[in-house]
């Protein structure tokens, strides 16, 4: 739990004019369903990108980047359970020099088998409709009608003319990784956690003189949001602590949206003197999606074949068939700006744009819409938006970083979840959600860990908490929304330290699709 934040305690671990451009405009959700093109396409949806120094025992001087996709992955989401797209390319990106441009790519390519397995129905041999028809177990998929595995390169300079090697199993030189089986629930797979701990790969890096690991398969989401309520107009009964109740906790009284949805998670560790470049220990990342730009669909006419052949065939049913260059259609970095800052108009756009052309939308950061929307709706009750233009205070976290925290040495404008390689971990025990706000320097916006909540910090920031009195001049140019500034704004829901796991992959065991018992 947090409390209210001190303003000497938010301005008292970094200078404060650093930190007065800390944080990001956006607020109130995470990028599930974010633009129009995406909701139709939710295999690769990004939902969340994070980025931190690894915090579990032994791993000082990792970094472990996660990237989430498929938005709102129901358990009981059978028979055709929730891989990932075969035929798209999904990217973690890594700019070590500040100019917007990738450095670094690792890509992650899909492949999904259909075992064929079949049954005896009078005396004909007869694929069967599930996924699996038995228990399912690390060491065999004898009874799995559906697998998956995956390949990772790595790209140094451009994504698409760089030089690209193989990662590969550290273990028996393997370039191919079993990804684990979604899980079912306990019927199915007795011991989830222990069977997905199995496909935690140790990798070896071409170029980097220390192992990595990589991890992909599903996992409970981690984000927390008052999602139904907030897209109802911020239909939140005290969108502000202060707002609530004397005695009651308003943050403990709206539901998490997603606690009862799991996503697919890639999840890699690299040390961080593979990722950065020279002595700046300052690096960029986002995570990217991209399809090919043809589709023909239905290529077969449905009296090409008869039941499909019994035995392994690679998606034997497929109802389209895609060529063409690649062509960016998702992209994440920092949370929540293609929710709420970029307008309807350009989502599409943004989820296709690259950092180095941010330029184009600096309006959305400038001049947001977001706090005079929500002046609309509260402003009965207290709520004003920050009366200063252009909103400077928001523009280097979104931009070049925040000086003296994680500002590359040379920064150019560019949208990224920027990480300080350098910033001493706080152990998990210690870290506090609210990240630089509390004056935990290891957290968001300097990177982003699982348990940050950046619904809370963005929305606050977006209402001005970073501006007055603290915006360096010597008069306040706005000092009628002093109090709405200093609000503690919140959506009513915050993080739960037992929600996450302190080691390797970090995000949790995915919910199961039934009881949590065996019923024979």
């Amino acid at each position: 739990m947090k409390s209210p934040t001190p303003r000497r305690l938010l301005y008292g671990a970094v200078a404060a004019g650093a930190v007065a451009a800390a944080l990001t405009c956006t607020a109130l959700a995470s990028s599930h369903r974010e633009a129009p093109f995406i909701t139709a396409h939710p295999k690769v949806d990004g939902t969340d990108f994070y980025m931190f120094n690894s915090y579990e025992s032994g791993r000082a001087g990792y970094v472990t980047l996660i990237a989430n996709y498929q938005p709102f992955e129901d358990p009981q989401g059978g028979p055709n359970y929730y891989t990932m797209d075969p035929k798209a390319l999904y990217e973690i990106h890594i700019d070590n020099n500040g100019d917007g441009v990738e450095d670094l790519t690792f890509q992650f390519r899909f492949k999904v088998t259909d075992s064929g397995l079949a049954v005896m129905a009078g005396g004909k041999s007869i694929p069967v409709p599930l996924s699996n028809i038995g228990p399912l177990s690390a060491s065999s998929t004898a009874a799995q009608n559906v697998t998956e595995s995956y390949t990772l390169t790595l790209v140094r300079g451009d994504r698409r003319k760089g030089q690209a090697v193989q990662v590969t199993d550290a273990a028996n030189g393997s370039s191919t990784f079993a990804k684990p089986f979604d899980n079912i629930g306990m019927k199915s797979i007795a011991d989830y956690a222990t069977y997905a701990n199995a496909f935690i790969h140790t990798v070896t890096i071409p170029g980097c003189n220390k192992p990595g690991r990589v991890f992909v398969g599903q996992r409970k989401d981690p984000f927390v949001v008052n999602l139904g309520e907030t897209f109802d107009l911020v239909n939140i009964k005290y969108p502000v602590e202060e707002l609530a109740p004397t005695g009651t906790n308003a943050r403990q009284l709206a539901p998490n949206s997603v606690a009862g949805y799991n996503v697919t998670s890639l999840v890699l560790e690299v040390a961080a003197s593979c990722l950065t470049a020279g002595s700046d220990p300052v690096i960029g990342a986002w995570t990217t999606a991209s399809l090919r730009q043809a589709r023909v669909v239905n290529p077969d006419p449905e009296d090409a074949r008869s039941v499909a052949s019994v035995g392994p065939v690679s998606k034997p049913t497929d109802a389209s068939v895609e060529g063409g260059a690649w062509a960016q259609v998702s992209r994440l970095g920092m949370p929540l700006v293609n929710e709420v800052v970029i307008g309807l108009p350009d989502k599409n756009r943004w989820n296709a744009s690259k950092p180095k052309n941010d330029g184009q939308f600096a309006d959305y950061v400038t001049n947001p819409s977001l706090p005079v929307l929500l002046q609309t709706l509260f402003g009965s009750a207290g709520v004003r938006a920050p009366n200063v233009y252009p909103r400077n205070d928001l523009v280097a976290v979104f931009l070049t970083g925040i000086q003296g925290l994680n500002q590359p040495a040379h920064a150019t404008a560019a949208e990224e979840l920027r990480l300080n390689t350098s910033t001493p971990v706080t152990p998990a025990a210690s870290q506090n959600d609210l990240g630089v706000l509390a004056g935990d320097l290891s957290g968001f916006p300097n990177g982003r860990r699982p348990i940050d909540d950046v619904v809370t910090i963005e929305l606050r920031v977006a209402m001005g908490v970073l501006l007055s009195p603290f915006d360096g001049s010597a008069k306040d140019p706005d000092p009628s929304s002093d109090a709405s500034r200093q609000l503690h704004y919140t959506d009513g829901v915050e993080p739960v330290a037992t929600d996450y796991l302190t080691v390797f992959p970090y995000v949790n065991t995915p919910l199961g699709g039934s009881p949590t018992s065996a019923n024979d």
